[in-house]
């Protein structure tokens, strides 16, 4: 009998110890994660994405493994965001801009305050973010954001020296670059970058806002002649690296820090990614036959002032919103000056 009863606890013991071993080794296996992204596989800003992947594998020992997907194969360019919300992919890089008024607070980086390197716009955007933590990115968990260098106008056909040029021409444009175009004469046609190209050489669109870098990036600087380079009017386009909240959640604490790592490294990365490939969107644009036209003091003062109202009247909308709009704008256009 106390043999049996040894037995019994034996089998028991040993049931109790499978119960507790089984969903450990279930969930040993590694975390896979997709991410989604809409720039073209050869960009920049696609390989950095990519390498981003390829560090976090690394770091965390194979424990979290990220599927890439580039150039919209996974979600539109328009359709990242709610796509990483609802579980469409994991992670999503993408233009805030394109999701028209979703994201009012970070709209203010992209303001035509006279950027003049990526480097200083990723530096304002994610100052921006850490001081005002809008509600607006708390439906995901945030990795980082970035932005571009200095948007300018580019013209197939047709130079523009001077303010007066831009009358009559359609620019592709949106968000904030939109608004630039509208208030220096020209008629803004918004749509997402991936259709610049076709919409250039058709001739849909006489010209198009964006930064040098596009010119090799996007292979703009095919189909287009000129480009006014308006500095002293010049914004920037705000971008996002996003994950699905739930699925951020089921990382470990280990490797939530590893990723967190990863993503301040890449902060930097990208700004100086986007300050290099202006530098060969040039080279690329001049190689084409393109031409770069500059404005003198009186004129760039012109165009500064032309969008001067955008700032202002973005201000107001924002204090209407409920939000204090001069102190979003001031901080913006004071971190701005004081890294430039």
């Amino acid at each position: 009998m106390k043999k049996q009863l040894i037995a019994l606890m034996l089998v028991v013991c040993i049931g109790l110890a499978v119960g507790f071993i089984s969903p450990v080794t279930a969930q040993a296996g590694p975390v896979k994660l997709t991410y989604s992204n809409f720039f073209p596989p050869g960009h920049i800003q696609s390989k950095l994405a990519e390498a981003w992947c390829r560090e976090v594998e690394k770091r965390t020992n194979g424990e979290v493994v990220v599927e890439y997907y580039p150039g919209q194969t996974l979600s539109k360019a328009n359709q990242v965001y709610d796509g990483v919300v609802e579980g469409i992919s994991d992670i999503g890089f993408s233009v805030l801009a394109y999701t028209r008024g979703r994201f009012p607070v970070m709209a203010a980086v992209d303001l035509p305050l006279g950027y003049t390197s990526g480097t200083v716009a990723t530096k304002v955007i994610n100052a921006v973010y850490k001081k005002f933590m809008p509600k607006e990115l708390m439906d995901t968990q945030v990795m980082y954001l970035h932005a571009h260098g200095p948007g300018l106008i580019h013209t197939k056909g047709k130079a523009v020296r001077k303010m007066e040029d831009m009358k009559g021409l359609k620019f592709r444009a949106h968000g904030t670059s939109a608004a630039v175009v509208d208030a220096l004469g020209g008629t803004p046609v918004p749509k997402p970058m991936p259709e610049t190209y076709q919409m250039l050489q058709k001739g849909v669109v006489d010209g198009a806002v964006y930064p040098f870098e596009a010119n090799k990036g996007w292979k703009l600087g095919e189909v287009a002649n000129y480009c006014t380079a308006d500095y002293s009017a010049a914004y920037t386009t705000s971008f996002f690296v996003v994950m699905n909240k739930d699925k951020w959640n089921s990382l470990s604490a280990d490797n939530q820090k590893i990723i967190e790592q990863i993503n301040q490294e890449w902060i930097i990365k990208h700004g100086e990614a986007w300050d290099a490939s202006d530098a060969e969107g040039i080279v690329f644009f001049l190689n084409q036959g393109g031409q770069i036209i500059g404005l003198d003091g009186k004129e760039a003062e012109r165009w500064k002032q032309a969008v001067a109202p955008i700032i202002s009247d973005f201000a107001a909308d924002m204090t209407k919103k409920g939000f204090n709009g001069t102190e979003l704008v001031d901080f913006t256009m004071e971190t701005l000056n004081s890294l430039q």
